[in-house]
């Protein structure tokens, strides 16, 4: 039986990395209280849980939101009202934005968490071993926080040594000052914690030495280190079957029940069936106004779907087509195969449930073909071309189930353009693209050539997009009631 990282108590979400049911055992958030809390190890743990908590928050949707609505990928369905999503489509968004103010919000929160989990863990008797990797999880947690709201922000401020966020008032700190907190976070984790096999069975799925090198490999590629994120990544890749990472032979396995938590999975969200959390994500995204008739299946909106531009780019013999798109539609009760108009996600769809609140497919937040991926770039990046090429085209034999799919030896320059479309094709529905257009100065660009695609084959208004589009949008705004609370915060330039 699949069973849950989340548990919903009466007043909390409460997030759980493990496939086991040692998360189950406690509420760490119930805990929480001064004088009778940081006593043991049991409250080390409960506290490095409670830190874990806002990976649901943040990956659940609304990372999705800001990393794929605003870019080529995804545009809202007719099921979707919300004029702050809208805006964030149409490039209209500002700093009043409710996701943009809760991916702030929800950062900053799990950052909290962590701050308190750091400066309260060393002060608590208990063995030294298991001391260490529990600062190696709540550090991994707290860099990956900060690297998050770095890459939206920019300049943030950056608070490491108090235990509420709401006592935090001053000025953004510069982004290198933020990327030196966040790779000693990231290195300390990576120092610190076990790999992959070493894991114990209630351990898995909590961060591990792999998912910290891994991370660390993207933030040295997001800074432009290359060396240093070859270094880090060869570790891992040249070495996956050490540390318990690998591809499944089939793509589609990375959402399938009894796969999605394989040797793929370097950290995710696990979900299962009622009393837990579900994913909500089938509801958002399965056929509503695109069929001519209902499936027999309760709550889908047709809110979230992909853009056609982003449909027409996969070749016919790609596996991934199938996976990540769906034209047609089993009904629950008599099954007849009904098709949509248009080609709408497919990644979060599970047949034969009659509601689709029901859906338990896990959320991948660091996936191991990303690193595969990032690990070509980087080798691309300090000329090591057949290397690079060689990396590449392991996701190319998978995706197409032999060699026929696989690139040909290219130029470094024509490299860059190939790896950054095959990331596209790779990671639809799971919060990369913008970062990957941001990072790669491509951003404007891209948004101006998308606009006329979708105009000249969907929609005359996404014409919209290039008269919204400013060169200042490869950075969020700071939300303004930030501002309004803070001032010494400063707004980022443009907005």
């Amino acid at each position: 039986m699949k069973r849950s990282i989340i548990y919903i108590s009466a007043l909390f979400f409460t997030l759980f990395i493990s496939v086991s049911c040692s998360f189950l055992d406690e509420n760490p958030v119930d805990r929480l209280v001064e004088g009778n809390f940081y006593s043991n190890e049991k409250d080390a743990q409960a506290a490095v849980d409670a830190t874990y908590n806002q990976l649901n928050d943040l990956y659940h949707r609304l990372m999705y939101m800001l990393c794929e609505l605003p870019t080529d990928n995804m545009k809202n369905g007719l099921g979707m009202p919300n004029a702050y999503l809208q805006d964030l489509e149409y490039l209209r968004h500002n700093s009043q934005n409710t996701f943009v103010k809760d991916m702030w919000k929800y950062s900053y929160a799990g950052i909290s968490k962590a701050n308190t989990a750091i400066i309260k863990i060393p002060e608590i008797h208990m063995d030294a071993t298991v001391q260490a990797r529990l600062l190696g999880e709540v550090k991994f947690l707290r860099g990956l926080y900060y690297f998050n709201l770095v890459r939206f922000f920019g300049d943030v401020p950056l608070i490491t040594n108090l235990e509420s966020i709401e006592d935090a008032m001053g000025p953004r700190t510069p982004v290198e000052e933020v990327y030196r907190q966040i790779i000693e976070d990231v290195t300390f984790a990576a120092d610190n914690l076990p790999r992959r096999p070493e894991q114990s069975a209630s351990d898995a799925g909590r961060a591990n030495q792999g998912a910290a090198k891994i991370l660390l490999g993207k933030i040295y590629l997001t800074k432009g280190e290359f060396q240093k994120a070859v270094d880090v990544l060869a570790e891992i890749v040249e070495h996956e079957a050490t540390h318990g990472f690998g591809l499944h032979a089939d793509y589609g396995s990375n959402w399938k029940k009894g796969t999605e938590s394989g040797m793929e999975a370097v950290l995710y969200i696990e979900y299962a069936g009622p009393p837990y959390l579900t994913n909500g994500e089938m509801a958002m995204a399965g056929p509503k106004y695109s069929i001519p008739e209902s499936l027999g299946i309760s709550g889908l909106n047709e809110a979230d779907i992909p853009t056609q531009e982003l449909y027409d780019q996969f070749d016919d013999k790609d596996t991934r087509k199938a996976v990540n798109f769906k034209t047609e539609f089993q009904h629950f009760t008599t099954g007849e195969i009904i098709r949509s108009s248009i080609p709408l996600s497919g990644k979060f769809w599970v047949e034969g449930i009659e509601s689709a609140d029901l859906c338990d497919v896990n959320v991948h937040i660091i996936r191991y073909a990303d690193a595969i991926l990032m690990y070509a770039e980087a080798l691309n990046e300090i000329g090591e071309s057949d290397k690079a090429l060689n990396q590449l085209n392991r996701i190319r034999e998978r995706a197409f189930g032999d060699t026929s799919g696989n690139y040909a030896p290219m130029s470094q320059d024509e490299f860059r353009k190939v790896i950054l479309h095959e990331r596209r094709l790779e990671f639809p529905h799971e919060g990369h693209r913008w970062f990957d257009l941001v990072r790669t100065g491509t951003l404007i660009e891209r948004m101006r050539e998308h606009s006329a695609y979708e105009a000249s084959v969907a929609e005359s208004n996404k014409t919209d997009l290039a008269k919204n589009l400013k060169d200042h949008m490869v950075l969020m705004p700071i939300p303004q009631s930030e501002l309004d609370l803070n001032p010494e915060l400063v707004q980022n330039p443009g907005w």
